[in-house]
């Protein structure tokens, strides 16, 4: 794994996960380096709205369809922060460019354009992130606890929550069935 980098791909947990924040999750990669890995889990949809969240932050919203959205849990790091993953790539306060197709943004603003319906049209916002330390995420694809895929924003934002996992791993022609909780070495 040295030297490869996973921005801009899916993680899949392997069935020997045991953390209970992970355990059948995919989580998208937005930044890998030396110095370690931000990701968001992007299959873990919860029971808060985006209207009581717009609430919360006292941020004005006309647009229904957004209200009505779900938020996602996004890994276990600063739940109390919103992350949105989004296609495009706009001109938004705080932002970090994964690839030629989607962004992550943290700031405020992003969130006032999506409630007025003025925000990019293809967006998920989670609360917290998955973050690892220098080599950690390394450590643990070596441990058979993640499998990696290219993702793109078709699969991100087209296949509903609870089949993303599947299809993630159909682009790696392998079934869930098929999984194994035992790494194997040569």
């Amino acid at each position: 794994m040295q030297g490869s980098c996973l921005a801009g791909h899916f993680l899949i947990a392997m069935p020997a996960m045991e953390d209970p924040h992970f355990k059948g999750t995919v989580t998208y990669i937005c930044e890998h380096s030396e110095q370690g890995a931000l990701g968001v889990v992007v299959n873990r949809q919860t029971e808060l709205t985006m209207a009581a969240l717009f609430d919360q932050i006292e941020v004005a919203s006309t647009d229904l369809t957004v209200k009505e959205r779900k938020v996602h849990f996004g890994g276990p790091v600063s739940i109390e922060h919103g992350f949105v993953l989004h296609r495009s790539h706009g001109n938004w306060n705080s932002s970090i460019v994964v690839s030629d197709e989607l962004s992550l943004t943290t700031s405020k603003d992003i969130l006032e354009a999506l409630a007025l319906g003025n925000g990019p049209t293809d967006w998920l916002l989670t609360l917290g992130y998955a973050g690892w330390g220098a080599g950690q995420l390394e450590e643990e694809i070596v441990a058979n606890a993640w499998l990696s895929v290219p993702a793109d924003a078709e699969l991100l934002f087209d296949t509903p929550n609870d089949a993303l996992f599947d299809v993630a791993l159909k682009r790696l022609g392998i079934s869930k069935f098929a999984l194994s909780n035992i790494a194997g070495h040569a």
